[in-house]
């Protein structure tokens, strides 16, 4: 990591002794030029107005919001629905239970359903993998339904499926009654654009194989071809997913997710418009995210960030690090403003495991805290022989330390 590295002993609690007086250690290393370039390229616009009811902008792979307004609002998704109603069947299929040659039965239920469609045929049998590519590109409502029926018996059923992966999701301001997110006498399905983000980033990260579909631009089913209705796909290339949605209730609505440069962003917009404005507004955001601010890398894998000197073991000292690599969302050009800070015990006794907690290290970005996680033991260390501790003991003792 790159910046000013500060390290203090603190008294983190441990199993290991405590001591009476806190030795105390502070390392400034800078490791790379400051100046005035380094500034310049960190001013940035305040985030753009968005047109819309509720919107959020995320990095999808650290979870980090660069901007959001409304965002636990619950309203009306319309079609975004289906991503619900796809990540179940994904889930489904990776589980094992079913799979894409799977044939679902298309019931009288599913064929009359109104709206988008992908004309499925009643008393018919479709394949699962056409099923979920009618839910995800044509937004077929017949599909849904279909899909529904296969995995939960009813749609009912699936209903209450849904809610209860909203729940395992985190996803609190979400309530189902339907698998398309039409209107349902009176009832309608409730999600909020943070919710939307959260199973958007859900479907990226656990089913990255399915979430393909999501890029594809048309779909041939029965004869009848249909495009991809997220028209990003065809204005920006760097775009491969996710959903929209529309209904007089709900208003036009987009999540979209798109990777440049090893950054990849979620946006969601509810609430728009027309067609053509939850297309620019998303737009923005993600213009917006792209240019100013990166995925960082903080820390690989293991990486060792600090060394300890080691009292009363077999070595004198141990190397500190981070066991799993760390990536924090960053404004573009402020890497070398970042201040870590490394909390350990006061005295580290031989005696512990590799991978065993040692303190803990806080990143932050003025006065924001960007990162806060435990810093372990790369090396085992035994305990020292009689002498050494002995040695150790009268050495603490003399420097007012021993306990």
């Amino acid at each position: 990591m790159k910046g000013f590295f500060k390290t203090t002993a603190t008294g983190f609690s441990s199993r290991r002794a405590r001591v009476s007086t806190v030795l105390s250690m502070i390392l400034a290393v800078v490791l790379s030029t400051a100046g005035a370039g380094v500034h310049a390229q960190s001013i940035m616009p305040r985030a753009p107005e968005i047109a819309g009811s509720s919107y959020i902008l995320i990095d999808a792979t650290t979870g980090h919001v660069i901007m959001e307004q409304n965002a636990d609002e619950a309203l009306p998704p319309a079609s975004l629905t289906k991503m619900m109603t796809a990540y179940i069947a994904e889930v489904e299929i990776d589980n094992g239970n079913m799979s894409y040659d799977d044939l679902a039965f298309i019931s009288e239920k599913a064929w009359r359903t109104q709206g988008s469609k992908t004309f499925v045929d009643v008393n018919s049998r479709v394949r699962i993998e056409d099923l979920l590519r009618g839910i995800i590109i044509q937004s077929g409502n017949d599909a849904s339904v279909a899909m529904a029926e296969h995995i939960a018996g009813s749609e009912e059923a699936f209903a209450d499926l849904m809610n209860q992966h909203a729940r395992a999701l985190g996803m609190n301001d979400s309530y189902f009654v339907n698998s398309s997110g039409l209107d349902d006498d009176g009832n309608t399905n409730l999600m909020s654009a943070r919710d939307l983000a959260t199973l958007a980033r859900a479907t990226i990260v656990e089913h990255p194989t399915h979430y393909a579909m999501y890029s594809e631009r048309e779909f041939t089913f029965n004869g009848i071809t249909q495009p991809n209705r997220n028209t990003l796909l065809f204005r920006d290339p760097t775009v491969d997913g996710m959903k929209t949605g529309w209904t007089t209730q709900a208003g036009f609505c987009l999540v979209a997710s798109g990777e440049r440069d090893g950054m990849r962003l979620i946006a969601v917009v509810m609430g728009t418009a027309s067609e053509d404005a939850r297309v620019v507004e998303t737009q923005k955001m993600l213009s917006y995210g792209f240019r100013f601010f990166e995925t960082y890398r903080l820390y690989d894998a293991g990486e060792v960030i600090n060394s300890a000197r080691v009292w009363s073991g077999a070595e004198s000292s141990v190397d500190l690090g981070i066991q799993e690599e760390v990536l924090i969302t960053l404004p573009r050009g402020r890497s070398e403003d970042l201040v870590a800070t490394l909390n350990t015990d006061d005295v580290i006794r031989g005696g512990f495991e590799a991978g065993e907690v040692m303190g803990t290290v806080e990143v932050s970005l003025e006065d924001e805290v960007l990162y806060s996680g435990d810093v372990v033991a790369i090396q085992a260390v035994e305990r020292g022989g009689l002498l050494r501790r002995l040695i150790d003991a009268l050495t603490l003792f003399f420097m007012g330390l021993f306990s």
